[in-house]
């Protein structure tokens, strides 16, 4: 049975670039080292952990291999320790300008060097020995101080950012993490930047850039001047502290930003808990009662929905829907059904949600539409008819719902190979790069429209390509099929797909590997 993972910090994973732009990688024969590649995939992936009962010393583990990184006395360097030892130990000295230098922690000396010809060797710091920390998460997230135990968000009237709620709920909660001339910036949900003085800028001009630091699991956030943030006053504003070095308050943990979604019912209201613990559809505007936290299990693929008064929705007597559980169980979880621009949820009574005439949700209908169905491009399910007999408005209405994604106005998307990005020079995406675009994301009637970059939208192409230079919005269909993870339909009914070209192209028969997106 799944278990609640609300508030999970993110693993901190990177990948490490040399001084001529070229990321540290694992290799699976001979366990060996270089620094040769261009751009950051699986075996240029590694993780900090750090090593009890030897103060500072961390430990650098391969995420491609499962094992540490080893200095030995001679300088010869490899990855083949499979548990830690003492030859596995290093100290992260940070330099001014924010880049790493690796000091093998028993023998004193530095990490660097070219190509295949990597060593621990060096007894002063030069170019050489200096790596440039690239994330390799997903760059959208919530933000917690560490010191207050509270969340970062937008607040759009006040012109500034503040740590100073109790959830992450909403979309003023999300932050997009931009890497920016091997610095991060902070981006709000507005698509404007964090300025170390607290105000929001509309470029990632140098005073809103960081250098990322770590210390005990934590990050910290160093700006040009060497001042680390910090929230600032009663009120958590967060800009720059006076620190030049980051103690508890200039400390915060990333947590994964599970996606936060509205539901309209038939009768074209909004599903809330507003007026009680009955899960009812009868408001007319989408504010906190009307937001929901969607979770879906790895292994069923189930969801739940969390509301903001504290629980989840659940089955209770009489096939009623309540938020009033505090814990996920069988009853808690719902299957989802993508039937084009709509979504069905099945209760685990094995029977569809639907609408009763007051608006009240309940898991008491067999089938969806009963008998009938109108045919709709990219439907999961079409039962032909007659359609003299159809009345209005359709049967099946009531256990159909529109659902949207509130908490992703803007859009990172990583696949199997890496993120999608405009292809240089052109307007073609690419879905292998180790850097990304982020996309503008709107929303009609049960489908999204996407934008990149100039504004153009994306559009399906001959042979199926996907492009960023439309006129106009086409639509797409985002299907929720694991967790973290959608699949994107275009109007052909064919599902977004990476693949070894490196193109992104609409011709995915099924919602499963390489047409996955990460978001």
């Amino acid at each position: 049975m799944p278990t609640n993972g609300l508030h999970q910090v993110l693993k901190i994973q990177f990948g490490l670039i040399n001084d001529e732009d070229r990321y540290l990688t694992a290799e699976s024969f001979g366990f060996k080292v270089n620094a040769s590649a261009p751009s950051l995939k699986r075996k240029q992936i590694w993780v900090l952990e750090p090593d009890p009962g030897h103060g500072a010393a961390v430990l650098l583990r391969s995420g491609h291999l499962g094992r540490y990184l080893v200095a030995e006395e001679d300088g010869c360097v490899s990855c083949e320790a499979e548990r830690p030892a003492r030859d596995c130990r290093f100290l992260v000295r940070p330099q001014p300008d924010g880049r790493w230098a690796l000091q093998s922690e028993p023998h004193g000396r530095f990490f660097g060097g070219t190509e295949d010809r990597l060593s621990c060797f060096a007894t002063a710091v030069s170019s050489a020995e200096l790596w440039t920390v690239h994330l390799a998460i997903h760059p959208q997230a919530h933000l917690l101080s560490v010191s207050r135990r509270r969340y970062v968000h937008l607040c759009p009237q006040e012109e500034k950012m503040t740590a100073d709620s109790d959830t992450p709920w909403g979309v003023d909660a999300l932050l997009t993490l931009t890497f920016q001339n091997r610095q991060y910036c902070l981006r709000a949900r507005d698509s404007r930047y964090l300025r170390s003085d607290g105000r929001l800028v509309g470029e990632p001009e140098a005073h809103a850039r960081y250098t990322l630091e770590f210390k005990a699991g934590k990050l910290a956030f160093k700006d040009c001047d060497g001042r680390y943030l910090a929230p600032v006053g009663p009120a958590g504003t967060l800009r720059a502290g006076r620190n030049l070095r980051p103690s508890k308050d200039e400390l915060f943990d990333l947590e994964e930003s599970h996606p936060q979604v509205v539901l309209v019912a038939a009768n074209h209201r909004y599903v809330s808990v507003r007026q009680g613990v009955n899960v009812s559809a009868n408001q007319d505007e989408e504010l906190d009662h009307e937001t929901f936290l969607m979770q879906i299990d790895q292994e069923t693929k189930k969801c739940t929905f969390y509301s903001s008064t504290g629980g989840y929705w659940t089955l209770v007597t009489h096939g009623c829907i309540q938020a009033t559980a505090t814990q996920v169980s069988a009853n808690t979880m719902f299957e989802m059904e993508w039937r084009g621009r709509r979504v069905a949820l099945k209760a685990s009574n094995g029977r569809y949600v639907c609408m009763k005439k007051n608006g009240q949700l309940a898991a008491i209908s067999d089938f969806v539409g009963e008998k009938h169905s109108l045919p709709t491009w990219g439907a999961g399910v079409l039962v032909s008819c007659d359609a003299t007999a159809l009345p209005a408005p359709r049967p099946g209405e009531d256990e159909e719902f529109i659902l949207k994604l509130i908490n992703r106005p803007i859009l990172v998307l990583r696949g199997l190979d890496g993120f999608i990005c405009h292809r240089r020079g052109s307007n073609q995406l690419d879905t292998n790069r180790s850097v990304y675009d982020v996309f503008h994301l709107s929303f009609s009637d049960g489908a999204y429209q996407i934008r990149g970059r100039g504004g153009g939208f994306w559009n399906t192409g001959s042979h199926d390509s996907v492009r960023s230079d439309g006129e106009r919005a086409e639509d797409f269909l985002f299907e929720f099929r694991e967790r973290g993870r959608l699949a994107i339909r275009a109007r052909s009914g064919k599902y977004l797909r990476g693949g070894a070209s490196g193109l992104l192209r609409a011709d995915a028969d099924a919602p499963a590997g390489v047409a996955l997106w990460e978001y």
